[in-house]
């Protein structure tokens, strides 16, 4: 039972399966089902396809994630995010033939789901830490915005040139602003301020299924299509016959990086939200077991006509919030599609997509995340900044040169910051054994024949100079200097060209009569000294486990004036 507990989490959920827990999973199910009709449907044509391939990427995806899974709220299916991304990717490719445009998704979901798997076996989880929070907020913001405004062709009623650059898409939509429908459009914005109506006022009822029930069943009794109104038409019914995707190796090779980027923006949106509710209910989410879980998702669901998915945000807060215990919802929410497709599918022929469009723009303008600029630029302007790149390159150069440009900087910004690590001089506070950074504290002692430096990074090739560059500037701006304590204890790692920096330090301080001291020197940092013959070099009794140890030290063995330290007096036998 263990056994299969581990290969299958969902084995582990129904072993103390409840009547509670099966009210709460049908409740989740139904509703999470419910509102993925509608809204898988939309997703779809953010992708570029028809609208029942939401429904099929809302089946079979769901089940697999539900047996293999390790979080139990987490909604799987089709998102608009990674559907904008399907679509920046195929498009190009497709040439305008639809078969072709639906087969190259199938196959990225393949592409997608291999490279998911292979990373959560080989524990590539910690790829998604690459991805900073400022990165994916500033992308998350700008594909809001691009996502929303691809859905202007259908809420105008005008045709718009397929386009993933924002201002492409409002120049067209200027351009044609004459050729407006007007009724599509009043039906459009009608949906979104109802929507929003509902979500303020009512939010226990599905927003997305109530605005398609209304305009379907008003675009059918007025007929609306026949003035022009743009519907769904027929979808064709039943479930997704097993198929395998098209094997274009050239096709394949050219959506390697789109597969990488899918595969790596969908993780860390669904392990983002998976953490949020394990820690709410309090279990455990393993980031590669999730990588498994999805990689497996995508790849059965290529062979059942669906494009990639991922965890949702919303679906997932709607799954939790109507009382989803296990993956079980999941699979309640599978045999809800699951009857759409078989049963129901001739009913959303009158659906205006001006509809489908207004689910959309309701959905991803709620993910421009101002709050998050505002909280940045009053914390960390840096951040901030790594914010506002990621957004305008997204914008101004398509959604995966926007990630890339995010990832990029944000591997510049820690390269910077881990070559020029905070460094102090310190001094001690006044009737303390205390040693602090003098520029935060300008009343503590310090004598100018003896220096106390600290630096607040492990020393290794990538910061080394500025180790010595603190060093050296202290040396050659203090020709009184005497003693040099240098507090190690921050030091958690050494390199062989930290080795060398430490051995030209030492060097430059001898020719200079200047004694140096170590403290805190941790284990690891001290075996790799040893082995490099630092210790012989400096000698064993020049290390200390703390700086006012080392600075008596130095006190006692110099002509320092223990008063201007506010040091103790001391004597031969203080010195062990």
């Amino acid at each position: 039972m263990q056994r299969l507990a581990s290969l299958f989490p969902i084995a582990e959920q129904l072993g103390a399966y409840s009547r509670d827990k099966l009210q709460g999973d049908l409740s989740a199910g139904l509703t999470v089902g419910v509102m993925l009709i509608p809204q898988g449907m939309a997703y779809a044509l953010i992708a570029g396809m028809p609208p029942i391939y939401g429904l099929y990427a809302s089946l079979v995806p769901l089940v697999i994630y539900a047996i293999v899974g390790t979080s139990r709220q987490l909604a799987v299916g089709p998102v608009a995010m990674v559907s904008l991304l399907v679509a920046a990717a195929v498009g190009p490719l497709a040439g305008g033939d639809p078969s072709t445009y639906i087969g190259l998704a199938l196959l990225l979901s393949l592409m997608v789901g291999v490279l998911q798997f292979g990373l959560g076996l080989a524990r590539f989880g910690f790829l998604v830490n690459f991805l900073s929070h400022p990165v994916l907020s500033g992308f998350t913001s700008a594909a809001a915005l691009i996502i929303g405004l691809s859905q202007l062709k259908h809420l105008l009623g005008v045709d718009i040139e397929r386009s993933h650059l924002i201002h492409e898409i409002l120049l067209a939509a200027l351009r044609q602003f004459a050729d407006i429908h007007v009724l599509t459009l009043a039906i459009g914005v009608g949906s979104i301020l109802f929507l929003i109506a509902l979500r303020q006022w009512v939010p226990a009822i599905p927003g997305a299924l109530a605005v398609v029930v209304l305009s379907t069943g008003g675009v059918w009794a007025l007929d609306l299509a026949a003035t022009g109104v743009s519907i769904v038409g027929s979808v064709p019914g039943g479930l997704p016959s097993p198929s395998l995707p098209p094997m274009d190796v050239d096709a394949a090779r050219s959506l390697v990086p789109s597969a990488l980027a899918i595969g790596l923006v969908g993780f860390m949106e669904s392990i983002a939200v998976a953490k949020v509710y394990a820690s709410r209910h309090q279990y455990e989410v393993d980031a590669n077991r999730e990588l498994v879980g999805l990689g497996l998702a995508n790849i059965a669901g290529a062979f059942f006509s669906a494009y990639p998915t991922t965890g949702g945000f919303s679906r997932t807060a709607v799954n939790d919030q109507a009382g989803a215990k296990t993956n079980a919802a999941a699979i309640v929410s599978a045999a809800v599609i699951a009857l759409t497709l078989l049963l129901l599918t001739p009913l959303f022929y009158y659906l205006p997509k001006a509809v489908l469009a207004a689910i959309v723009m309701v959905a991803v303008f709620g993910l421009i995340d101002w709050e998050e600029a505002t909280f940045l630029w009053r914390v960390d302007r840096k951040d901030f900044y790594l914010m506002v790149v990621t957004f305008a390159a997204t914008l101004s150069l398509g959604i995966e040169a926007g990630i890339l440009t995010g990832v990029i900087v944000s591997l510049m910004v820690v390269i910077y910051k881990s070559s020029t690590p905070h460094t102090a001089v310190m001094g001690r506070l006044p009737g303390t054994e205390t040693y602090r950074n003098l520029k935060r504290n300008p009343e503590a002692l310090t004598d100018s024949c003896l220096v106390i430096v600290r630096m607040d990074a492990g020393l290794y090739f990538a910061n080394v100079n500025a180790f010595k560059d603190l060093v050296m500037e202290i040396d050659a701006e203090d020709d009184s200097l005497e003693a040099l304590v240098i507090d190690m204890y921050p030091v958690n790692t050494l390199d062989s060209t930290g080795v060398h920096a430490l051995k030209d330090v030492i060097e430059t301080c001898r020719r200079n009569d200047v004694s140096v001291y170590l403290s805190g020197v941790k284990g690891p940092v001290k075996d790799v000294m040893n082995r490099a013959g630092l210790t012989t070099m400096l000698g064993p009794d020049r290390f200390f486990h703390e700086v006012h140890e080392a600075v008596e030290a130095a006190e006692y063995n110099t002509s320092l004036d223990p008063a201007n330290l506010d040091l103790p007096t001391r004597t031969t036998a203080d010195v062990s």
